[in-house]
């Protein structure tokens, strides 16, 4: 349904001639944008948006290129992205818009409940090849990944592998829903999602950041309250000069009834 709405506005943008205003990047991010894109036209019926995935790099790449308004990056900005910015004469803000938790998932099946950082880590590096190795049964580990231009990808190699690489040959999937349905058929799988991403096909693990003391789920309230260690921003980058372009929306995003969104969605709002 959504997608059918988006390609009646792009093909109403392409009849009419219509400024339409393009928003770009993130597979985290894309319910988000979309929803709050879809609220945003509502109240401003002259105002076209159209929001499409790619992953934070594409977004971002995108703004370089003069082919977005808004990248939506699940990442902050790299420091050659802001440099290559600089040199094609583009002055860059950035807005956080929400934060949102990354939890890890394994299969239903699956009887591991609790791993650790360091766990994760040698899982995702391939030190770790069998769930017996972390008290699970006699099962080899697949792990799944998203793909490099994700900054969920980069993210997650910062925060849990503490920028180690990840193993060799790792199954990298496109975006985030691809990564729950692997995970949903894959008995010996794990990867990792945005918290709005979560449901009942997978299970989320309890994850430790101070080497088994406690173990904490996933969720808005550890979130919140900070006792789940990975949590991370989500960005909007624009040009300087469209600011008056896209100020409207992203005021809305940040408002009372765009904060209401992000919270629908899943996602942790700012206040």
């Amino acid at each position: 349904m959504k997608q059918t709405i988006l390609t009646t506005i792009m093909l109403a943008a392409a009849l009419f001639g219509a400024q339409a205003q393009k928003i770009k990047g993130s597979d985290t991010m894309l319910p988000l944008s979309q929803k709050e894109a879809e609220s945003f036209m509502k109240n401003n019926p002259s105002q076209t948006l159209i929001v499409t995935g790619g992953g934070s790099g594409v977004g971002i790449a995108a703004l370089l290129e003069g082919t977005t308004d808004l990248a939506q990056s699940s990442r902050k900005i790299k420091f050659d992205e802001k440099q290559k910015l600089q040199e094609g004469g583009k002055s860059v803000k950035e807005v956080i818009a929400a934060y949102d938790a990354l939890a890890v998932v394994i299969h239903p099946d699956n009887k591991v409940s609790n791993l650790t950082r360091e766990q994760l880590e040698g899982i995702f590096t391939g030190k770790i090849k069998n769930w017996k190795e972390v008290g699970g049964a006699d099962l080899k580990i697949i792990p799944y990944s998203r793909e490099t231009s994700s900054g969920t990808y980069e993210f997650f190699k910062e925060s849990v592998l503490k920028n180690k690489n990840y193993v060799n040959g790792i199954m990298s999937l496109p975006a985030t829903g691809a990564i729950i349905q692997s995970v949903s058929q894959t008995q010996g799988a794990i990867g990792y999602v945005g918290l709005a991403y979560l449901n009942k096909a997978v299970k989320a693990v309890h994850v430790s950041y101070d080497q088994s003391k406690t173990f904490v789920e996933p969720s808005i309230v550890n979130a919140k309250n900070k006792t789940y260690p990975i949590v991370r921003p989500l960005f909007y980058y624009y040009e300087v000069k469209s600011e008056k372009k896209v100020k409207p929306f992203i005021d809305y995003v940040l408002s009372t009834d765009g904060q209401k969104i992000v919270s629908e969605i899943g996602f942790i709002t700012l206040k």
